[in-house]
């Protein structure tokens, strides 16, 4: 076998159960909740309260709603501390607020955007081996107002500037955080997925915004009746500045999170990060909806250990190039570059920065292999095959 034996399972088996409401694991195995919803990140203070409202003010300083994708940052020389980033995707609102969506405010958009995002906490064991939540200088939340820069070939450009954002360069807020990577130079990619559920148009909707799902009613946020960013039809660019992969330097407090526009927007499920043979950057990319399709980046210059301050652009300047399928189990990547394979001004592409921001109209037009909702994406350690989750 290309693969060589088969190792057994070293643990014994968990019996179906339909009746267990709860976790179950093998014998000689336990489990525990490190962080839950309403925990506060410094392991202390603000304690949630589920009878009383909490205030935006201390969800910013809990642990956000709805786990998603996670990493572990150790300290340098040790396996038993270190920083723990977590995504946090979406929002129950019924269960956010003690009467749910009744009298809907501001102030309960606010709660709701701050139980969005993603949250950097301080983890170690404690003496009997246990993961514990402590207080640290990097711990922090990173929210649905966060400022966020914008960064790569889209940055400034037409389609990411609003009222409130001429230069299009800053963006506020980070969403429906998904899946994650992390980066060889120690940063933390979270992925804004189906971002399109907080956005609402009542006014006719564009190609552009049907691609990517913007209609009239969204999720049901309603974050739209109070923040007028959320409302298409007042601002019908915002939508353009969610859908990203975001870059946190979790040991860098000061350093606003980035959103990476080379790397392309969609419903992102993870970015996984791994080296060419020549040092390049390459991240695979699935976006999360049935009929889409896997994506791959390249950097242009290489990766460097030695000179962090070089490896600061590495994910602004590349080639974003979406997977095509033939039946014979062959494959190629198309590049998503303006002027090629039809991605021209006669086919409705104008620049780099349109291709980069409707991803998807640019695979559409390149005949990519439409897949059955591409999630997660793996490198394996040794072989490099790269497994994608359908």
């Amino acid at each position: 076998s290309v693969w060589g034996a088969a190792k057994p399972f070293t643990f014994e088996s968990v019996p179906l159960s339909m009746a267990t409401d709860g976790i179950v694991v093998p014998k000689g195995y336990c489990w525990a909740v490190l962080a839950a919803w309403g925990d506060p990140i410094n392991g202390k203070f603000p304690v949630i309260s589920y009878d009383v409202i909490n205030t935006p003010e201390q969800q910013a300083k809990q642990f956000g709603m709805h786990h998603d994708g996670c990493a572990f940052f150790p300290d340098q020389g040790s396996s038993s501390k270190g920083l723990w980033v977590v995504n946090h995707e979406y929002t129950d609102d019924g269960l956010l607020h003690p009467d749910g969506m009744k009298n809907w405010s501001l102030e309960k958009v606010r709660k709701s955007q701050a139980a969005h995002g993603v949250t950097i906490a301080h983890i170690q064991k404690d003496e009997k081996g246990s993961w514990q939540v402590v207080s640290g200088p990097y711990t922090r939340r990173i929210t649905g107002y966060t400022p966020c820069a914008i960064s790569g070939p889209a940055a400034g450009s037409k389609y990411l500037q609003t009222a409130s954002d001429p230069k299009g360069r800053l963006a506020l807020g980070t969403i429906n955080n998904c899946a994650n990577g992390v980066t060889p130079w120690g940063t933390y990619l979270t992925c804004e997925e189906n971002i399109n559920g907080y956005f609402v148009k009542k006014g006719k909707v564009s190609k552009e915004e049907q691609r990517i799902g913007i209609n009239a009613k969204g999720f049901g946020y309603r974050w739209e009746e109070f923040d007028d960013r959320f409302n298409v039809d007042l601002n019908p660019n915002e939508p353009n500045r969610f859908g990203w992969v975001v870059e946190i330097d979790p040991r860098n407090p000061d350093q606003a999170p980035i959103k990476r526009t080379a790397l392309g927007r969609f419903k992102h499920e993870g970015a996984e990060v791994t080296l060419a043979k020549d040092g390049r950057v390459v991240v695979y990319m699935g976006d999360d909806q049935r009929g889409e399709y896997v994506y791959r980046y390249v950097s242009k210059n290489k990766y460097q250990s030695n000179q962090p301050e070089l490896n600061r652009t590495l994910l602004d300047e590349g080639t974003l190039s979406v997977a095509q399928f033939s039946d014979n189990g062959e494959g190629r990547w198309i590049p998503l570059v303006f002027g090629q394979n039809g991605l021209t001004p006669e086919n409705g592409f104008a620049d780099q920065a349109y291709i980069l921001v409707e991803a998807r109209l640019a695979a559409d037009q390149v005949k990519a292999t439409p897949l059955d909702r591409p999630e997660w994406v793996a490198v394996h350690p040794t072989s490099k095959d790269v497994y994608v989750a359908l």
